[in-house]
């Protein structure tokens, strides 16, 4: 069993946009079957129709019925979803919205039970996707509700090589940033993200960034002083726990002086703060990560992309790198418990003679 292949679960997302595209074409390069045993939840005959419809080179999917008959060195499907599905493309359509969903619900059941090591996301319409089930503002948060508890929250992070972004708040409105950002809550997410970065990319002491809510970080309190009153408390409270943290840097001054060079992370107070500047450093193959819960999921940075989808247009090089982040993960994840397993016993030597606690003394 240790030799095994990592078992990638793969969602098939919004079938109307590019997620067939970019998955393809990715396994369009069969040396990826060489890395992983990839399973794709979704409808080979929806594959074969953007194949098709997109002139792409054919790529081999087995089909299977459960995630325990994927076999290597091959691309798997399992069928989540009618064969008379309708595919409508570049549109936002209910039925699009239902096939995600269907894919994604079947996915995290074989994720729970351990069926699949790692999920990778193709991007969803976060509107059409909404149901009785699923009343999430987007991916992270599902995954939340379905493998958090009070101890494990998830982060979102989004990144590109060295250039790591997360977020204290994600998908919400504006106007409840404010709010949302308190001293709790940016602890919260220092506590986690210095986590993520030790067990899952291998960094032992992480340096992290903190930007200002506010404007020129406040100016002293003249434009605002959630710096002083909120943001420098949290990472005095986080630092009690081993964090690392400074700032609070302006987001401007920070990206255009390209500060964050010099940093393993950069905690930003909230969604467009941190995604604007790194899509313009990092749209064409970044990744987002969700952090903090017990399973490894990643997706693309960019969404379904309806205004090129079916003219074969889509780069898949933020697929790609999704997929390598989460095999790279789920690596440093259990390598990290490994070498944590099994702690050494603390020894001493009482320099008094005691020396049944430990004699250095006797010669073996």
């Amino acid at each position: 069993m240790e030799n095994k292949l990592i078992r990638v679960g793969i969602t098939h997302g919004d079938i109307n946009g590019i997620g067939y595209e970019v998955i393809l074409k990715t396994f369009s390069d069969n040396r990826i079957t060489e890395l992983c045993t990839p399973i794709i939840y979704g409808s080979s005959k929806i594959a074969a129709y953007h194949r098709k419809t997109l002139e792409l080179a054919s790529v081999n999917m087995s089909v299977i019925s459960k995630a325990d008959e994927a076999g290597e060195n091959r691309v798997n499907i399992i069928n989540c979803v009618d064969d008379e599905t309708k595919v409508e493309l570049a549109q936002s359509t209910d039925i699009a919205g239902e096939a995600a969903y269907k894919a994604l619900e079947a996915a995290v059941n074989d994720l729970k039970q351990g069926l699949i090591d790692v999920l990778v996301t193709a991007p969803i319409n976060k509107n059409n996707i909404q149901n009785s089930n699923f009343t999430f503002p987007g991916h992270t948060e599902y995954l939340e509700e379905c493998f958090g508890h009070h101890e494990n929250k998830a982060l979102m992070i989004l990144m590109k090589d060295e250039l790591r972004v997360a977020l204290v708040t994600g998908h919400i409105p504006l106007s409840e940033v404010v709010v949302k950002v308190t001293k709790e809550a940016v602890t919260e997410k220092l506590i986690l993200f210095n986590k993520s970065l030790i067990q899952d990319f291998g960094i032992i002491k992480p340096r992290i960034a903190v930007l200002s809510l506010n404007p020129h970080a406040g100016d002293g309190g003249v434009i605002g002083k959630e710096e002083e009153d909120v943001l420098l408390p949290a990472m005095q409270e986080a630092e009690k726990q081993g964090v690392m943290s400074f700032g609070p840097y302006p987001s401007d001054g920070f990206f255009g002086a390209s500060l964050y060079e010099e940093f393993d992370g950069v905690l930003a107070m909230y969604h467009d703060q941190g995604l604007a500047p790194f899509k313009v450093l990092a749209m064409k193959d970044g990744v987002n990560f969700t952090a903090g819960l017990s399973i490894v999921r990643t997706s693309p940075a960019h969404g379904t992309a309806y205004n090129i989808a079916g003219k074969n247009l889509a780069s898949e090089d933020s697929f790609r790198q999704a997929l390598y982040v989460a095999l790279d993960v789920h690596r440093s994840r259990k390598a990290y418990k490994e070498a944590t397993a099994n702690p050494l016993r603390k020894q001493y030597f009482d320099r008094g003679g005691d020396n049944e606690k430990l004699d250095l003394t006797k010669d073996e």
